[in-house]
């Protein structure tokens, strides 16, 4: 087998290999050897027909086989030998497409190299940590949102308003006839909830006890049900009590229905949870900062295939937010910009970097990580986690998806713990202010 260089600019390699006739019957006359002892037919015992003819039956079908492991093996060795790793799959085609039975395989490999990343100083990185304490008028707000989703209705006089319950029996029909699931009695319904069709709760502000009413609606054309889909419908309501809405006492009893032992160590959770929240978006500010010196400390050549598939990628997701009302991908080609490939040169190189760093500390991904990735995933389509978690068992490529930021993330705790970080204490309002920018950018 020879493997002969034919290209070697910048990352760009190509190589041109040969398979000989002999090398491939060599490997051919190996594979009927390893089975002969399990193949019989007719007119032979088992384990006895000459090889002769075991070539004659089966020699084509294990010659593509056997050309394709040689292949494979060169490539292999190939890599192994010269250390490269491809940035893509490489390019693999035969180039005597009129090979017959006796010939040489000819074969010509391209592919782009990834790169030397350099090693960097990680102690020189200076970066700036967000601290955020939670004031008490944010507890205290915290507390009245809990209070008003703990708030009970009681029985008024007079008209309802948007915010009030009323207690309804109901049935829908659609041209006439009523339908299955359209009717309920006794029913609490929180005008302004949003539980209802569109259209439904608005009719129902001004309604008293004792009225009865038809609300007409339409159904949604992405309504669930297909026989309810864009259907115009008539619901026969009558309204049997007007309550008004009654917030909760901000008091112990209070902190009991939320699990805490007092009103105390309720401030005491709430103070934990907002400072969580206010850590996690500052971490997104220091990542941010992070990057942006990584990212000025080094400098190799990248990809340009990787490159050009990341502003393509780059261009399309921007092109879907600016076009919302576009869901599927049948449309014209996007272009990518110069400022989508400059986006997209940073994030290679930063990729690049990032994951060389992690493959050089072993950072792993665990099994347990992943399961809680899949799980919080899975939360988005409440009854069919099971199908979900099946799709990403069989789908290497949504593993990944889930696994990388998992990765990015371990790497850049890595760093932070070798890096130079200074706390500074700001304002809630300092670390908005932080996290917009970094969506301006």
């Amino acid at each position: 087998m020879q493997v002969t260089e034919t290209l070697n600019e910048g990352l760009k390699r190509g190589y041109a290999i040969t398979v000989t006739a002999a090398e491939l019957e060599e490997k051919v006359t190996e594979k009927l050897k390893e089975a002969q002892p399990d193949i019989e037919l007719k007119g032979f015992r088992k384990g006895k027909v000459p090889l002769p003819l075991l070539k004659k039956q089966f020699g084509q079908r294990l010659m593509g086989e056997s050309m394709q492991e040689a292949i494979d093996g060169a490539m292999n060795k190939h890599f192994e030998d010269s250390g490269d790793r491809p940035a893509l799959q490489p390019e693999v085609k035969m180039t005597n497409e009129d090979w017959k039975e006796g010939d040489d395989v000819n074969v010509e490999m391209t592919y782009e190299a990834l790169p030397e990343v350099p090693e960097l100083d990680l102690t020189a990185i200076e970066v700036e940590k967000l601290v955020v304490k939670a004031a008490d008028a944010d507890v205290d707000e915290a507390l009245e949102s809990l209070a008003k989703t703990a708030q009970e209705f009681e029985a008024k006089d007079g008209a309802s308003e948007d915010g009030d319950q009323v207690v309804i029996d109901f049935v829908g029909k659609v041209d006439g006839e009523a339908f299955e699931g359209g009717a309920a009695e006794d029913y609490p319904l929180a005008l302004g909830s949003g539980s209802f069709i569109p259209g439904f709760e608005e009719q129902l502000v001004g309604v008293k006890a004792g009225d009865e009413k038809a609300v007409e609606v339409k159904f949604p054309e992405e309504y669930g049900a297909e026989n309810l889909a864009g259907k115009d419908a008539v619901f026969d309501v009558t309204v049997k009590e007007v309550k008004a809405p009654k917030a909760a006492e901000i008091n112990d009893e209070l902190a009991k229905k939320f699990g805490a032992e007092d009103l105390e160590a309720l401030k005491g959770q709430i103070r934990e949870r907002l400072e969580a929240e206010y850590a996690g978006a500052a971490r997104q500010v220091m990542k941010r900062g992070m990057l942006d010196k990584l990212d000025g400390m080094v400098s190799f050549d990248l990809p340009p295939s990787l490159v050009d598939a990341e502003a393509k990628q780059i261009a399309h997701q921007l092109w879907h937010e600016e076009n919302p009302e576009v869901q599927g991908h049948d449309h014209g080609e996007i272009e990518a910009t110069d400022e989508h490939k400059s986006l997209a040169e940073r994030r290679v190189r930063l990729g690049l970097l990032l994951a060389e760093l992690g493959q050089k500390a072993e950072v792993e991904v665990t099994e347990a990580e992943m399961t809680q990735a899949i799980m919080s995933q899975a939360r988005q389509y409440p009854g069919q986690e099971r199908q979900f978690f099946e799709y990403v068992r069989q789908n290497p490529g949504m593993q990944q998806q889930l696994r990388a930021p998992i990765f990015e993330d371990k790497v850049i705790d890595l760093i932070a713990e070798q890096a130079k970080v200074s706390e500074k204490e700001i304002s809630k309002e300092e670390l908005q202010t932080a996290v917009e920018a970094l969506d301006e950018e």
